[in-house]
């Protein structure tokens, strides 16, 4: 029988649709364009292995650690469909173009898709670093095969992973909270925040003065700073420590008295110009954007997060108008060199554009694949006013901050001049005071006309003099003085990270990969280890647990140094210089001296649960991290005030958005003081004759009754006697425990105020009010979201709280009698409104949730995620969420049939 005849098409497969649309494009007929919507297959979890491989070496990972660790990949069931439409599309096929990206998750998806698909026909790596008319016929020009290098890379990586969050993940479950996760990379970052929150515990502020004053000449008049006194320099804040004390010795530490009485006594002194020096000045462009600095650029010009950036990046690099944003290289091709350069010289001139070419080198440690800088795509740029009407918001302004700094890193220096006038005066007293004023005078703006960097928080004092402009004076000069004022200062504390200096941190480290920081910072505070303060990152208690932990008994896996190695171990990897299986092997199971992560996990010894997490505030006072959060808890016995027996310690809740630098010991103290007493006894219930309390809890106030334990014997013997059918009697059963009665206190009530007879009719809810003509019952409860009456499946919302104890039968037939109010308590406005969703064009708002604030339209439901702060949401971040989640489907429940037992699929 002849084979089928092929159609003389060439399939290329990319990750997404959106560049496959676009590369569709360029390519023309006779190429079908198809995307793999990222991985087609991954490693599973060890719970959906095949039973029979379950109690083997790989049952625990998924990867065979016995035998050279070897992976198991399945297809994941969501990519089973696409995968099918590939196998079909490629049967027809004359060639597969492989055209996923150039980095090592990319190549890896190649590598996947060529196992999988299995193809017959010639395969061919293409590669491109943008994707426009240009860059894909050069791709066309040089094909390459798939590089074996990289996939181990990333392979390595991925078991690397899955080693180190399975071994030691299950130790934070069993010694600090369930549901905790460690990673490579993630637990490091939580500890660089957690160490800086620390330093900032740690510090002491200190106490400085200096002297301002106002000084006139004929030319103009200008502000200068007091810097020395006697001849010897003033302490400024960077001359202490952060414990406060003074590091300088040649440095004079002014106090409020002295300071104010040096002020005082310049009030009429005569005051001349010692010295005036000139300097030239010249400031030159920064480097293109690699991640990393489009990362930290875009957080402080623009406030977005590092996650944000990427996925903005990624649409404007899939619709061609940038070049692939996840790059270690600040380099520029020659046709972008040579693009950048016509644009500055047409835009702001030839003067603007120097001599020769600017050639920028990597700076960054471990610095990965050599792909080119991110800029606007093409062999000439689109200016942003050419693009404006095509990008979103968020978009343009991306896109723009990258043009501008592409176009600058190719024009001239910034040119000008620095001044420094010393002047001063003998005072009253006969000290010698000299004041210091500096200012810059840019005389030619070079790259500055386009683009200025940003910068982040610092310490110590702001002495930017730049673009401040001195009058012109002489040597010997008289001056005028006036407003001469003693100015006290404290010294800083070291300020925390935003994502934009973490980013910047981690790169000089060599911490991770550039291309994996956004969903690392977005990780740590998805799983509470980190919060957001404004753009401050702000480490949780847990998250000290979790790095105390780490650091006692994982110390290399949580060390900086450690981590970046590993990351140059990789690119060797990477690079051909060394074997994936032998680093895995020397990781887990150690070498000589090393005893690798098994030996480790397998010989931690006892860990002390209540030391790792419990912290010292102030004497006689200690933090725990608890099941249900922080709380304080004194370790000064309390006694019962009628019997003088001692009693539990006392304890008060910890507020969720305080810091951990802001429980000082004063502020522990305090708390302990004024928080409400953990348990009110009420008195007892007159039927029952329990005890009924008052207690504060993790989710509000609320009131319970008290059931005596019985002893064993006495529970036995209150259990019914049951028979076998051979008339013997049957075990007893284990007893059941009892279940107390509670209810939750009203808005109106606290611990301190509700009675015995409130606490007794909150717990005799749900009321019973009586039944419909057909016979439902009709009760009338208090809920998370207030009061309601339930009838059946349908329940209505009532007014308020009191209202639970009043409401007639009557008055609940009457609001059943009424069409259901969907939402109700919709009333309330919404938190943010964003017009209508192109997808179902329905007006898109974010309202407040049971688990949060979510984004819907009314028909699709997305909570936001935590990573993003509602100030951060945007339009198109709310389109975007919403279109990922209908891209979802309905979430498929989970069923109990057993699978069939799938064969196991090492790499080869």
């Amino acid at each position: 029988m002849p084979s089928k005849a092929k159609t003389g098409k060439k399939l290329v497969i990319v990750e997404s649709p959106a560049k496959s649309k676009t590369i569709a494009k360029y390519l023309g007929e006779g190429f079908i364009v198809e995307a793999s919507i990222g991985h087609i297959r991954d490693l599973p979890q060890p719970s959906d292995l095949p039973a029979e491989l379950k109690k083997t070496s790989l049952g625990k990972f998924a990867v065979d650690v016995e035998n050279d660790f070897k992976p198991y990949y399945v297809v994941s069931p969501d990519k089973k469909k696409k995968v099918a439409e590939l196998k079909a599309q490629l049967k027809d096929a004359d060639a597969l173009y492989l055209a996923t990206d150039g980095d090592r998750e990319g190549e890896a998806i190649a590598w996947h898709l060529l196992e999988v698909l299995k193809p017959k026909v010639p395969v061919y790596r293409m590669t491109f670093g943008e994707i426009t008319k240009e860059a894909i016929h050069r791709a066309m020009d040089n094909l390459r095969d798939v590089d074996t290098a990289l996939v181990d890379a990333q392979e390595t990586r991925r078991i690397l992973d899955r080693l180190y969050g399975y071994e030691i993940s299950p130790v934070l479950w069993r010694k600090v909270a369930r549901g905790l996760s460690a990673g490579r990379v993630q637990s490091v970052v939580t500890r660089m925040v957690v160490d800086r929150e620390r330093e900032r515990m740690a510090f002491r502020a200190a106490s400085y003065w200096d002297l301002t004053g106002q000084f006139g000449a004929d030319s103009g008049s200008f502000k200068a700073k007091l810097a020395a006194v006697d001849g010897a320099k003033v302490a400024s804040g960077r001359d202490f420590n952060d414990n406060g004390q003074l590091t300088s010795s040649n440095a004079v530490h002014l106090d409020e008295e002295r300071a104010t009485s040096l002020a005082a006594g310049l009030e009429n002194a005569d005051f001349r110009v010692r010295s005036v020096d000139t300097k030239p000045y010249t400031r030159r462009p920064a480097a293109p954007f690699t991640t990393s600095t489009l990362q930290q650029e875009a957080g402080r010009k623009l406030r977005f997060s590092s996650k944000s950036t990427m996925q903005v990046a990624q649409r404007l690099y899939e619709n061609g108008y940038i070049t692939y944003m996840r790059t270690d290289s600040s380099a520029l091709s020659n046709e972008a060199v040579t693009a950048a350069r016509r644009q500055a010289s047409e835009l702001y001139g030839p003067e603007y554009v120097p001599t020769s070419p600017r050639v920028y080198a990597n700076k960054a440690a471990n610095a990965q694949e050599a792909h080119e800088a991110i800029r606007p795509a093409g062999d000439s740029f689109r200016t942003p006013a050419q693009v404006a009407k095509q990008l979103s918001g968020d978009e343009f302004r991306l896109y723009e901050l990258i043009w501008k700094r592409t176009v600058a890193s190719q024009m001239a220096d910034a040119k000008g001049s620095t001044a420094t006038i010393r002047l001063g005066a003998i005072a009253a007293d006969g000290r010698d005071a000299e004041f210091s004023a500096s200012g810059t005078v840019i005389t030619f703006p070079g790259f500055l006309a386009a683009y200025e960097e940003g910068k982040d928080e610092s310490r110590g004092d702001d002495d930017s003099d730049e673009a401040r402009r001195l009058p012109n004076v002489a040597k010997d000069d008289e001056l005028t003085a006036s407003e001469i004022l003693a100015v006290g200062h404290e010294t800083s504390p070291p300020p925390r990270y935003t994502e934009a200096s973490l980013t910047a941190e981690l790169e000089k480290r060599g911490i991770g990969r550039p291309s994996t920081y956004a969903s690392t910072i977005s990780t740590i505070q998805d799983r509470g280890y980190v919060r957001k303060q404004g753009s401050a990152l702000v480490p949780s208690w847990i998250a000290f647990s979790v790095i105390r932990l780490l650091e006692q008994h994982f110390t290399d896996y949580v060390d900086y140094e450690f981590t970046a190695d590993m990351e140059g171990d990789l690119d060797k990897i990477a690079n051909g210089q060394a074997a994936g299986t032998a680093w895995l092997k020397h990781f887990y199971y150690g070498e000589d001296a090393d005893p690798g992560l098994l030996s480790i996990v397998n010989n931690l010894g006892e860990i002390d649960a209540r030391e790792i997490n419990s912290v010292p505030i102030a004497e006689g006072i200690t933090l725990r991290v608890g099941k249900f959060g922080p709380y304080l808890e004194s370790s000064i016995p309390t006694l019962d005030e009628k019997t003088g027996e001692v009693v539990e310690s006392a304890r008060a809740n910890v507020p969720e958005d305080l810091a951990p630098d802001e429980l000082t010991a004063a502020k522990a103290k305090e708390l302990m003081e004024t928080a409400a007493p953990e348990e009110r006894v009420l008195g007892a219930d007159p039927h029952t004759g329990h005890t009924v309390v008052a207690k504060n809890g993790r989710y509000g106030a609320y009131v319970t009754e008290i059931i005596p334990e019985m002893t064993e014997e006495e529970q036995l013997a209150n259990q019914p006697v049951e028979y076998y059918k051979n008339g013997k009697p049957k075990p007893p059963k284990k007893p059941v425990k009892a279940k107390p009665r509670t209810g939750s206190l009203f808005k109106s009530m606290t611990v301190d105020t509700v009675t015995l007879d409130e606490a007794l009719q909150l717990m005799s809810l749900p009321r019973v009010l009586g039944e419909d003509a057909d016979g439902n019952p009709i009760t009338v409860q208090n809920g998370r979201f207030g009061p309601y009456l339930k009838k059946g499946t349908d329940s209505r919302s009532i007014g308020s709280e009191e209202e639970i104890f009043t409401i007639t039968l009557e008055q609940a037939l009457e609001i059943y009698s009424q069409p259901k109010q969907r939402g109700a308590r919709a009333a309330v406005p919404p938190l943010a409104e964003f017009g209508p969703d192109p997808v179902s064009e329905k007006n898109i708002v974010v309202k407040e949730g049971r688990f949060g604030p979510y984004i819907t339209d009314g028909v699709t439901n997305i909570t936001v995620p935590r990573s993003t702060s509602l100030e951060e949401l945007t339009r198109e971040r709310a389109v975007e969420l919403l279109a990922e989640k209908r891209a979802k489907g309905p979430v498929k429940r989970t069923t109990t049939r057993k699978a069939p037992a799938k064969k196991a699929v090492a790499r080869k």
